[in-house]
Parts: structure tokens; C-alpha cells; sequence
């Protein structure tokens, strides 16, 4: 299975960007989405940034795949799923139109 996951610009050359995420580094391709700045944080999906994120956003995303790995390790995973606590999910904007 492939997984997005977040990470952090490190260094840029215009055309790709060198991205870490605990303490692993990948050469990310940014030509999906234009220039980027050291700090940025990047959804990356097999080494191509596919957009930019925001602090909470990638430490959301952070959250659900610790959470997911500690449910499959049997470890206590409620607390990484808190903004999906109490509350119906919801489809995406594009998704809730009815067809006929």
C-alpha cells in the first residue's frame, strides 16, 4: 500500500526539493506543485510533492499513521484520532453532491 506522508523542506533547487521526515531524507520532485521554501511541509506520495500542507494538517496526517501503526501493534491508539473524536464524519465537498 502506498501512503502519503509529510514531509519537511530541507533544501531546494527549484525543481525538486531534499525533504526529511524523522530523520529519513528523500529528493522530492515539486513539479506538481511549483516553488517551495526551506521549512515548507510537503504531502509527498512516491517522491513527488502533491501539495503543501500546514503545521496541523501534517501533524494530523502524522497522527493517524502513528495511530494506525500502534492499532495494528496492539498499543493504545484513541489519542492520535482526537480530531476525529466526537464527531460524524463528514464526505469530502465534491463527494456530497446527489446524482441522478
Amino acid at each position: 500500500m502506498c501512503v502519503g506522508v509529510p514531509m519537511t523542506v530541507i533544501s531546494t533547487d527549484g525543481a525538486s526539493a531534499l525533504c526529511e521526515r524523522r530523520a529519513e531524507q528523500r529528493l522530492v520532485s515539486t513539479a506538481l506543485i511549483g516553488e517551495v521554501a526551506i521549512g515548507d511541509r510537503l504531502l509527498v506520495f512516491i517522491d513527488s510533492a502533491i501539495r503543501k500542507l500546514d503545521l496541523d494538517e501534517a501533524q494530523q496526517i502524522d497522527d493517524a499513521l502513528d495511530g494506525l501503526a500502534a492499532a495494528i501493534e496492539g498499543r493504545p491508539f484513541e489519542h492520535l484520532f482526537a480530531d476525529l473524536i466526537d464527531r460524524e464524519p463528514e464526505l469530502p465537498p465534491h463527494l456530497r453532491t446527489e446524482r441522478h
